[in-house]
């Protein structure tokens, strides 16, 4: 593939934070460890690119809530690809000195069923992200 977008690709993500240099606090180091850099930066937001499609956080004065509730209707999670097996047990150990939780620990690594080796992880606003390992079967 390219580094060219096609019809199709996702082009950004906007999330909307109540708290913006927390938020960059946890964000900036899993996007990172992804392969993301920083794209943009201005005083209510960050944004990191990977490739062609890029990820935003920006702290809006137009918020409704504090908190983000991936129950209600509207953004459930992000999903991510990561190299290995071995890659996401090195994120899930990180994860708690960057802001992230894991979540569903009694059924990790295979919240997601049995052929499904991924770390759910939630951030301090209520964010969900999934890190699904590309050398699971079934992935």
């Amino acid at each position: 593939m390219s580094g060219e977008p096609t019809t199709g690709m996702l082009h950004h993500v906007e999330i909307w934070v109540p708290d913006l240099p927390r938020a960059v606090a946890s964000w900036q180091w899993l996007l990172e460890a992804l392969g993301y850099t920083v794209f943009q930066d201005w005083s209510h937001g960050r944004s990191w690119r990977l490739g062609v499609t890029y990820l935003v956080l920006e702290q809006s004065p137009a918020l409704s809530a504090d908190r983000h509730d991936r129950r209600r209707p509207g953004l459930n999670h992000l999903a991510f690809h990561v190299e290995s097996r071995t890659m996401v047990d090195a994120l899930v150990d990180q994860a708690p000195a960057n802001g992230w939780t894991l979540m569903f620990p009694d059924r990790h690594p295979h919240a997601g069923g049995e052929q499904h080796y991924a770390a759910y992880l939630e951030d301090k606003d209520g964010f969900e992200v999934e890190l699904v390992a590309a050398d699971a079967p079934g992935t």
